[in-house]
C-alpha cells in the first residue's frame, strides 16, 4: 500500500505577502483529498520524512515555480536568531541527514489563488506519477 503524500504548507497568515500558501489550503484538501497537506512552522521542530514536499512563498518568480535544490535559494541575511528562516531551517535538517530530499513549490505571492491552486496540482501529481 503506498504510503500518503505528505506535504507542509509554511506561511504566515499575518503577513499578506506570506499568506497565500495558508489562505489556499482548504481548496488543496479538497482538490488533492489522498495528500495530507500540513500547516507548519518552518521554524518549529517537526516530524519529517526522509523527502520532503514544501509549498512556500518565494521572492521573485512571477509564475510557481518547483525547486528540486535548496542550492536553488539565497539565503536571507541574518542579524539575530528572530531572522533565523525556513529555507536555514531546511538546509540545517539536511546537513543532519534528517531530510534527504526537498522539493519546493515555490508560490509568488502576487500569483492569484486558482493559478496557485493550479500549479500546486499539477506539480504534485507529477511527483506521484
Amino acid at each position: 500500500m503506498k504510503e500518503t503524500k505528505r506535504v507542509f504548507v509554511f506561511g504566515n497568515e499575518v503577513l499578506d505577502k506570506d499568506s497565500l500558501p495558508l489562505k489556499i489550503l482548504p481548496e488543496l484538501r479538497r482538490a488533492l483529498p489522498g495528500v495530507a497537506f500540513e500547516a507548519k512552522d518552518p521554524n518549529e521542530e517537526w516530524d519529517s520524512p526522509e523527502e520532503l514536499t514544501v509549498i512556500d512563498t518565494v521572492i521573485g518568480p512571477k509564475e510557481a515555480v518547483v525547486f528540486d535544490d535548496l542550492g536553488s535559494f539565497t539565503a536571507a541575511p541574518r542579524f539575530s536568531l528572530h531572522d533565523f528562516d525556513a529555507l536555514a531551517n531546511l538546509r540545517y535538517l539536511q546537513k543532519l541527514e534528517k531530510i534527504k530530499r526537498v522539493t519546493v513549490i515555490g508560490i509568488p505571492p502576487d500569483l492569484s489563488e486558482r493559478s496557485a491552486i493550479e500549479a500546486i496540482k499539477k506539480a504534485i501529481l507529477a511527483d506521484r506519477s
